[in-house]
């Protein structure tokens, strides 16, 4: 990788059509942004039509000529997501952006019955790659970049209790979220290599960036003084979400980018420029792999035929 690559080193990406789930706020704004400056057409896909319009009004005015639009899109509830690809409106998609995301929320459910944090990070992003992938390999150089965490070592998947009923402690749950983003890229791009495509998946994490995200488990309980301990460390110790972005660019858009990879900050997965990122064992386990894969098809219904 480049020494210290930025996103003034982001191809030009003329031509090219990008979804960036959770582009509203935060790194999914940043990668959302950075890709309309550089030629991009890129679909906001968003829960909140208020927020989702207001990222787009704003990338207007920060990027003459921005080629931006929202779609809603709602990763807790699988019937938005197959809304959303039964109208996604272009023959081809050249990059799919998974980064939405919740962390440490207290136990809660999507629409559909899963456990939350499993049920968006992980659930929702399955569904929405599988409903998308004949647009995806209708591309010439498509890819599928899939936002996990640092944090996803703190556990590996129980795939005898994916949905915790068994015993819910939010960062833990969190963590396993994070380790199905891995394991589902790591069989996506088995699976890709296996059917001859050309169609790269590989991940991507921000480091320790200053967004919501960290802020939504403790706003939602009610429990200001752990809310401003959040802020008060996202302001002294975190980098900037642009910074916290950059991961994410250079997966999807930075030649040579192999299927699989783990992408992350430079400096101990902390923070600065983009650099290989060290990851878990359990994530790469060709069986958890499959056995994930197979629960997935089976919760979400959606089949991907590779």
């Amino acid at each position: 990788m480049t020494e210290g690559w930025s996103a003034r080193d982001i191809p030009d990406q003329s031509g090219r059509t990008a979804v960036v789930t959770g582009a509203n706020s935060g790194i999914g704004l940043v990668t959302a942004r950075e890709l309309a400056r550089k030629g991009a057409r890129v679909i906001l896909a968003c829960r909140s039509e208020a927020r989702g319009r207001e990222a787009e009004a704003l990338i207007h005015r920060q990027v003459y000529g921005a080629n931006v639009e929202f779609a809603p899109l709602d990763l807790a509830d699988l019937s938005s997501v197959r809304a959303f690809a039964e109208t996604y409106p272009h023959d081809r998609l050249d990059l799919l952006i998974n980064n939405a995301g919740v962390m440490a929320l207290p136990y809660g459910t999507t629409a559909d019955g899963f456990e939350r944090q499993f049920g968006v990070n992980h659930l929702g992003h399955f569904a929405l790659t599988g409903l998308l992938l004949s647009r995806l390999r209708a591309a010439p150089a498509a890819r599928v970049v899939s936002v996990s965490s640092g944090l996803h070592a703190l556990s590996a998947l129980d795939l005898t209790d994916l949905n915790s009923e068994r015993r819910y402690r939010r960062w833990i749950a969190y963590a396993r979220s994070k380790t199905a983003n891995l394991l589902f890229i790591h069989e996506l791009a088995r699976q890709l290599r296996t059917a001859g495509s050309t169609v790269v998946a590989a991940a991507a994490h921000p480091g320790y960036a200053s967004t919501n995200l960290q802020t939504a488990g403790v706003r939602m309980e009610g429990r200001r003084a752990a809310e401003r301990v959040v802020r008060l460390g996202n302001r002294l110790l975190a980098q900037p979400a642009e910074a916290g972005a950059l991961p994410t660019l250079y997966a999807a858009t930075a030649p040579g980018v192999r299927p699989d990879s783990f992408t992350g900050p430079r400096l101990q997965g902390w923070r600065g420029a983009p650099a290989r990122s060290s990851r878990a064992k359990w994530t790469l386990d060709d069986t958890a792999g499959e056995r994930l894969w197979v629960a997935s098809e089976q919760l979400t219904g959606v089949r991907y035929g590779l």
